[in-house]
Order: structure tokens, then C-alpha cells, then sequence
């Protein structure tokens, strides 16, 4: 399965992200320990939601949809 998920910055709440990965455990510790160039400025981080979906490449289109558009929207009309 890949996962499509969404973070909220602790030390500064307006921050949010979102990303794919496989591994969802290992990249949620990457993102606290500074691993990601976007995400180190804003540790620690808290997961607000994730889609499982059974392809990277679902995920990838999935990603690039909810980071635009309406589905930028949506996710901060419902989610943040």
C-alpha cells in the first residue's frame, strides 16, 4: 500500500504538508528528525489524516491533486 498523508506543524500550526510514501512510520520520523529539506524548519510534526491507496502511482496523482486546485481546497476546508 502507499499513503497519501497529511501533516500539521506543531510549533507553528498554519504550516501543513503533504506527501507519499510506503513506509509510513519511517517517513513520519524522517519529517521529526529533520530528514526533509521542507519539513525541518517546522518540527515536530503531528499526522492529521492519510488515503491508503494500493499504488504508487495512484498515490503520486492523488499527491500532485490534493497540493492544487479544488483538491487544495478541499483539504483546507476539511481537513486543517
Amino acid at each position: 500500500m502507499w499513503y497519501v498523508y497529511f501533516l500539521r506543524s506543531l510549533s507553528n500550526p498554519k504550516k501543513t504538508y503533504v506527501g507519499i510514501t510506503d513506509l509510513m512510520d519511517k517517513r513520519l520520523s524522517k519529517h521529526d528528525e529533520g530528514g526533509s529539506a521542507h519539513t525541518a524548519p517546522f518540527r515536530p510534526w503531528e499526522l492529521v489524516a492519510y488515503i491508503a491507496v494500493p499504488t504508487k502511482q495512484q498515490a503520486v496523482k492523488l499527491e500532485r491533486y490534493l497540493k492544487e486546485g479544488s483538491g487544495h481546497a478541499w483539504v483546507h476546508k476539511h481537513l486543517w
